[in-house]
C-alpha cells in the first residue's frame, strides 16, 4: 500500500521512479573495428629498481616440450617422423613390393637406442612411418630424410640375408620343424608305405583322440600322400593338441621338400601357415583371463 503523501510533487516524483523502464541492454560493439589496447612490454634489463635474481629460485627449462611425458626420446622420435611425412608426403612414391629393402630395429633394440620402455605397440607406429617415407621414390630422396631414417636401420645387409633352400639328404630324408603353441615337432619325411613313428612309439599311443591323429597327419592326407611316405618324428613341449597341430606343420615343410608343386594344395589346406595364437594370460584381480567374479552389491 502506498504511503500517504499530502504533497503532490513528492507523490509524482516517486511514481516516475517507480514506473520507469529498466535501461536497455547494452550492445557490444562486433564489427572489429575498435581493437584492444595492450600495455607496452616492459624491459626488465633497463630497470635498476629491481632486487638481484635468486639462484636457488632458477629451474631448468627442458629442451623438449616431451620432458615431463613417460617417454620423451621416443615422443621427440615419433614427432619429427611424422613432420617429415607431412612435408614430403607429396614426393612421388614407389610400390611397396618395390621399395629398397631395409632391415629396422627390433623393439628390444630401440628401447637400448632410447633408453626407455618402449611398448611393441607403439614402437611399430613408428615402423608405419619409417615404411610410409621408405616408399618415396629413391630418385627424389632428401639427404634430411635419408639421415633421419638411419639411426632406424640395422647395421646389417638385408639383401645378404637368403634363406638356404631345404634338401633331400643322401637318405632320401627331408626335413621340416613345426610349432605350436610350446610344442616343437621335428619332422623326418622318406618315401614309403604309410608308416609313422613319433618319439619312437605308434600314433595311436602317442595321441588317444581321433582329432589329434587326424591334425598330425592332415598335410598327408590333404594330399593324398599317406600311403606313399615315412614319418619319424620327435615332439617336445606343450600337450597333445599342440603336439598334433605342430606335427602338421613339420609334415607339410619336409613334403614341400619332396614335392614343392604341392604348396598351393597346402596352403588351400591351412597346412603352411604357423598359427601364432597362444593361451592369453591369468590376470590378478580376474577368475581367468578375463573372466571376472560374480558381482555382489552387499
Amino acid at each position: 500500500m502506498w504511503p500517504f503523501f499530502q504533497c503532490v510533487e513528492c507523490r509524482s516524483r516517486i511514481l516516475r521512479k517507480v514506473i520507469q523502464k529498466p535501461p536497455a541492454a547494452r550492445c557490444f560493439n562486433t564489427d572489429g573495428q575498435r581493437k584492444a589496447i595492450a600495455a607496452p612490454p616492459i624491459d626488465f634489463s633497463s630497470r635498476d629498481d629491481l632486487p638481484p635474481p635468486n639462484i636457488r629460485n632458477a629451474r631448468v627449462i627442458p629442451a623438449s616440450p616431451s620432458y615431463f611425458s613417460g617417454r620423451p626420446d621416443f615422443t621427440d622420435n615419433l614427432l619429427s617422423l611424422q613432420a617429415l611425412l607431412r612435408r614430403y608426403q607429396t614426393l612421388p612414391t614407389v610400390a611397396p613390393g618395390q621399395a629398397p629393402r631395409v632391415a629396422w630395429r627390433t623393439v628390444s633394440q630401440y628401447r637400448i637406442l632410447v633408453g626407455e620402455p618402449v611398448r611393441a605397440s607403439k614402437y611399430h607406429q613408428v615402423i608405419d612411418v619409417l615404411k610410409r617415407l621408405n616408399q618415396i621414390h629413391p630418385a627424389v630422396m632428401p639427404p634430411e630424410l635419408q639421415e633421419a631414417m638411419q639411426i632406424y636401420k640395422r647395421d646389417v645387409d638385408p639383401y645378404a640375408i637368403v634363406k638356404q633352400p631345404s634338401v633331400v639328404d643322401e637318405d632320401g630324408r627331408a626335413f621340416g620343424i613345426g610349432k605350436r603353441k610350446s610344442s616343437s615337432a621335428k619332422v623326418y619325411l622318406v618315401q614309403g608305405e604309410g608308416e609313422i613313428l613319433i618319439n619312437g612309439k605308434s600314433i595311436n599311443n602317442v595321441f588317444g583322440r581321433i582329432h589329434d591323429r587326424e591334425s598330425a597327419l592332415w598335410a598327408l592326407k590333404a594330399t593324398g600322400r599317406i600311403d606313399k611316405y615315412n614319418v619319424w618324428a620327435l615332439v617336445t613341449g606343450g600337450g597333445t593338441t599342440g603336439q598334433a597341430e605342430a606335427l602338421t606343420l613339420g609334415t607339410a615343410k619336409a613334403l614341400m621338400v619332396h614335392e614343392p608343386d604341392l604348396k598351393p594344395a597346402l596352403r588351400r589346406a591351412g597346412c603352411v601357415t604357423r598359427d601364432p595364437r597362444r593361451v592369453e594370460r591369468k590376470k590378478p584381480g580376474k577368475l581367468k583371463a578375463r573372466k571376472m567374479p560374480a558381482w555382489v552389491k552387499r
